[in-house]
């Protein structure tokens, strides 16, 4: 299946090196050498050089990357955190992510180049932002991270719709 590039995005192959431009951003990342990666007019393909099943699943991954760039420099990727607890909030300083979750200190998480966070304190969500959708995953784990809920009160930051296996706690003495 070849990748579609929408108008707005430019792309250039060289060789193993893909650079894709759009209005989110800029992506560039160097593929393996058992593929070929060819421009059509408006879409890209992927070909594989020789068959098998490690390059199979190589074909497979080559293209969803490539499809991941071109959507991330087009529309952009997000992901939304919350925070649940008495006292746990977010706040922005500038650029950085300040988190006050429970510690004796607030904990100061800077963004990556390519990574904005938009934080509303109403609702208590973080919704990390970019264009590199790999990034955007890695830097929302890693805020999670920092107070990943726990399972007797469910305090803590999670992703938005995630479930939270909760424990009963102590049942008391039985008489």
């Amino acid at each position: 299946m070849p990748v579609v590039v929408p108008p707005g995005v430019t792309v250039e192959v060289d060789g193993l090196r893909v650079r894709v431009k759009g209005p989110k951003g800029e992506l560039e990342r160097i593929f393996r050498s058992e593929l070929t990666i060819r421009r059509e007019g408006d879409s890209l393909r992927v070909e594989p050089a020789r068959q098998g099943p490690e390059i199979s699943a190589l074909h497979g991954m080559t293209r969803a990357l490539l499809r991941n760039m071109v959507a991330g420099v087009h529309e952009g990727f997000a992901k939304i955190l919350e925070i649940d607890g008495v006292g746990y909030r977010a706040e922005l300083d500038g650029k950085d992510l300040v988190l006050h979750v429970g510690f004796s200190h607030p904990v100061r998480v800077p963004p990556p180049p390519g990574i904005g966070f938009e934080v509303d304190g109403k609702t208590r969500q973080i919704l990390v932002r970019g264009a590199d959708r790999e990034l955007v995953g890695q830097v929302a784990a890693d805020v999670r991270k920092v107070r990943p809920p726990e399972p007797y009160k469910g305090k803590g930051i999670h992703y938005l719709g995630e479930h939270i296996r909760r424990k009963a706690g102590k049942a008391g003495k039985v008489a």
